[in-house]
């Protein structure tokens, strides 16, 4: 008996070059990237849907009257909007691209 059962799964092609992509480069196997991905968003699908959640979030201003500047809450913290570019950047992760 096997330990392991054999699943079909349908990708959208980008999300299948980029798959092989990344087994390509990490020297895995296509499969194994797969169940990695799948134990991790079974044991933490909180983080998952938290983080699909804020991507692409606006940010809420506040107008503070004891302010002279508006202000938002990044990351826990009150940032003055005082000498800042009007889209506020967010720290997101960079993807290893490979040429093809």
């Amino acid at each position: 008996m096997q330990d392991k059962q054999k699943v079909t799964l349908y990708l959208p092609p980008k999300l299948h070059r980029q798959l092989k992509i990344r087994a390509a480069v990490d020297t895995e196997t296509m499969s194994t990237i797969v169940e990695r991905a799948i134990a991790f968003y079974l044991a933490h699908p909180e983080l998952v849907d938290e983080v699909e959640a804020s991507y692409g979030r606006t940010h809420r201003v506040y107008s503070c009257p004891e302010c002279a500047t508006s202000v938002v809450l990044q990351e826990g913290e009150m940032v003055t909007l005082e000498n800042q570019p009007s889209i506020l950047a967010e720290k997101l992760p960079k993807e290893n691209l490979v040429p093809c």
